[in-house]
């Protein structure tokens, strides 16, 4: 049996490596364990908007006990470390990482929601010395919304305020910063420069670049959000309408439970 303490670090190590880490994201314990068999898997990402979602909750609105409790069975399903989306941390971000890590996750996505930097800085902050008074050296891929929460501002000044925060969420302790939105060569490239190489992490959306393009780029890790649910809930409809069709059951269906 792996530690926590062991998965922690190898967390770290898996987005200190080379090759870009791959997430795929799952919501409950049967996508954890799909997910989790596959040999090409090293780590589980956990989707808070796909587990509120599975509770009949918009994202960012499900509540902490909620959450924890599926992550939870998350952890408990798998020997692989596991990063939780955490939202924007709840009130007090120290407490829920504290949480988080009595239930085995070792990592989280925490969003700064565009906060005053200070402040925003100040809950980094909280959230590293949770992990330091549990014991376990967080992972922390600290998101901000600087393009997701941009509005009509211009593009230059979305890209200068995630590379000033991003710095300083890295400075504070967090070991990735992560900027959720479509970025193609050019503003990746502007904010790897910006914030390091192998310091920044992505999500993967309709649109945007490729895994492999990313880490040529020099992005660390790759997630995919609520993605991947809403491929298989299309898949389920798709299914669902064959058979009102008078369809039938794939014969390449796999049995995973």
């Amino acid at each position: 049996m792996t530690t926590q303490l062991e998965k922690a670090q190898s967390l770290s190590a898996l987005h200190a490596a080379p090759e870009i880490l791959r997430v795929v994201n799952v919501w409950d314990v049967i996508s954890a364990s799909a997910v989790a068999a596959l040999p090409e898997t090293k780590a589980l990402a956990t989707a808070g908007h796909s587990i509120a979602a599975s509770y009949g909750y918009k994202d960012g609105t499900i509540p902490l006990d909620v959450s924890l409790g599926m992550i939870s069975r998350i952890v408990d399903s798998t020997d692989l470390p596991v990063t939780s989306d955490l939202d924007d941390g709840y009130d007090e971000p120290g407490d829920t990482v504290r949480r988080a890590i009595q239930v085995g996750v070792v990592g989280a996505n925490i969003e700064d929601r565009l906060r005053p930097l200070d402040e925003s800085v100040a809950r980094v902050e909280a959230v590293i010395r949770a992990g330091e008074l549990e014991g376990i050296p967080f992972v922390l891929n600290a998101r901000t919304d600087a393009f997701v929460r941009a509005g009509d501002r211009p593009l230059d000044a979305s890209i200068a305020d995630a590379i000033e925060r991003g710095r300083a969420y890295l400075d504070a302790g967090a070991s990735l910063v992560f900027v959720p939105g479509i970025l193609d060569a050019d503003v990746t490239r502007r904010l790897v420069d910006g914030i390091g190489h192998g310091k920044i992490s992505v999500i993967g959306l309709p649109g945007a670049l490729t895994a492999a393009e990313y880490e040529a780029l020099g992005v660390a890790r790759i997630s995919y959000g609520p993605m991947p649910q809403r491929v298989a809930l299309t898949a389920l409809q798709d299914l669902a309408i064959d058979l009102y069709s008078d369809g039938g059951i794939p014969a390449s269906t796999r049995a995973l439970n």
